[in-house]
């Protein structure tokens, strides 16, 4: 009874448990002012995640450099924060071109969590771990834990698992940075206040996260060389709207016409970055792959590189 007595005490303290009074009546609105209610809320998120964009840009460098030796980036997470974590490391190959391997997504309950709600999947600390340790983790890798309320067992206890074994971590909470009593390399700590239906974190803190998340891998995509300009080039042609994608993205930024961009790609075969050098450094596509392994991927470095 008393550890029921303290749960209850901790959930009840959290700021993502409070009432919002600015939403005290909205059962009694038309559905244009409830409307109105939830925009003006989510009109706040994005000033939350300006305050951490310092800790964002950590755990960018962070992720970059693991990524950059080898290791992957997991997320790990219960309910919509898993879920968040999941969809996010599936849009990463098709936008990027990257392995599969490199960005994952784990949720409490598995991949039935994903269209059903698992609830007591996120109650036990070991079930985090044991989830982690079944992906081969390494000291190479980075953890990422998301928890909008900070205090998921599920998630604490994968954490726990990553730092025992020197792995780097992340964690995602919409809570105050001064509550975030687990030790981690980077605390990533949006405080978006109360839902405009209490408890209710799949709003604006489940926007919140969703934020983050687009920042902490779409940065670390472009450290890696997988955006030039504001381009995707590690585009993988594997259909006709790719194909005709990656010819629109080289007339684009180099200026060819759309015959040009056919042949290109062909001579690169199908390599869309391999192209662009080709095309705007005027070098062959022995030389443009040459330059492109010098600097590690990294199309406007390979363009303006002086080989000896």
């Amino acid at each position: 009874m008393k550890s029921e007595k303290k749960l209850f005490d901790e959930i009840s303290n959290l700021v993502t448990e409070q009432r919002n009074p600015r939403s005290m009546d909205i059962d009694s609105k038309t559905t244009e002012e409830m409307l109105r209610i939830i925009n003006d809320e989510d009109k706040t998120v994005p000033f939350a995640i300006e305050k951490e964009i310092p800790y964002i840009a950590r755990g960018v460098d962070l992720i970059a450099d693991a990524l950059k030796k080898g290791g992957r980036l997991f997320y790990i997470g219960a309910g919509t924060s898993g879920r968040l974590g999941v969809l996010d490391a599936s849009e990463i190959p098709p936008t990027y071109g990257a392995d599969r391997e490199m960005v994952q997504g784990i949720i409490a309950g598995g991949t039935k969590a994903l269209v059903e709600a698992q609830e007591g999947a996120e109650d036990i600390e070991e079930d985090g771990a044991r989830d982690l340790k079944a992906k081969n983790i390494s000291a190479k890798d980075v953890v990422c834990g998301i928890a909008a309320s900070r205090r998921t067992p599920y998630v604490i206890g994968a954490v726990k698992y990553a730092r025992s074994i020197g792995a780097k971590t992340l964690y995602v909470t919409c809570t105050p940075r001064h509550e975030m009593t687990l030790p981690v390399d980077v605390a990533i700590c949006p405080v978006v206040g109360p839902e405009v239906v209490m408890g209710s974190t799949r709003m604006k803190a489940g926007t919140a996260t969703k934020l983050v998340l687009n920042m902490l891998t779409t940065a670390a995509m472009i450290k890696l060389g997988k955006v030039y300009e504001n381009m995707m080039v590690d585009l993988q042609m594997n259909s006709q709207k790719l194909i005709e994608r990656s010819k629109r993205t080289l007339i684009i930024v180099t200026g060819v016409d759309y015959e040009a961009a056919a042949r290109y790609l062909e001579a690169a075969e199908g390599h869309v970055k391999t192209a662009i050098v080709m095309i705007k450094a005027g070098v062959s596509k022995e030389e443009a792959r040459k330059r492109l392994q010098m600097t590690e991927g990294n199309v406007r470095r390979a363009i303006e590189v002086n080989p000896l």
